[in-house]
């Protein structure tokens, strides 16, 4: 089963229109094996990202998340667009086939990672905290998502968008007179 979710990750990162077939070759398994495991596209997409958002939080465990907030939001941002950079395509079938509320639940640990470190940086005087920590999480989200989908549709170059994203999300996340980032 682990190669078939391999093989998805590996097809659907590539192109998030990826078929069933294509997936079960790359696994070296037949498509009767492949849906004998995951009984539709949906429940192997839904595998495949799990899958990822597990890795992606097994190295954001590794930042060391008790340092200066602006530079552990710094390093949390391009660690995050790294992950995302990578599995955009996989993200984008994602969206197609999973209802939202599934995708956002899925990515309730890294949302709740970056709005702890925004409440703390509130709390430092780092952060703004005329905003609610919920809502700057999810522009910070939001924007590193966005950035990606505009890598893939090629509005936008990949070596431009962590910089942008950084400079983006400080305008607006920073307390008044800090412009440290």
């Amino acid at each position: 089963m682990r190669k078939i979710v391999h093989a998805a990750i590996e097809c659907l990162g590539r192109d998030a229109s990826a078929s069933t077939s294509e997936i079960a070759k790359v696994a070296g398994v037949g498509r009767v094996t492949l849906y004998s495991h995951f009984a539709t596209r949906e429940e192997l997409v839904e595998a495949a990202l799990v899958e990822v958002l597990a890795e992606g939080d097994a190295v954001l465990d590794g930042l060391d998340l008790e340092g200066d907030p602006v530079e552990v939001l710094t390093a949390l941002i391009d660690s995050g667009w790294q992950l995302i950079a990578k599995s955009s395509a996989l993200l984008q079938a994602a969206q197609k086939v999973l209802p939202p509320g599934r995708i956002q639940d899925l990515h309730a640990r890294p949302a709740e990672r970056v709005e702890q470190l925004i409440r703390r940086g509130q709390r430092d005087g780092a952060f703004r905290s005329d905003l609610p920590s919920r809502w700057m999480a999810a522009a910070v989200h939001h924007l590193i998502h966005g950035a990606a989908t505009d890598v893939a549709d090629g509005r936008l170059a990949a070596d431009e968008a962590p910089d942008l994203v950084l400079r983006t999300v400080f305008s607006g996340v920073l307390a008044p007179g800090r412009v440290d980032a």
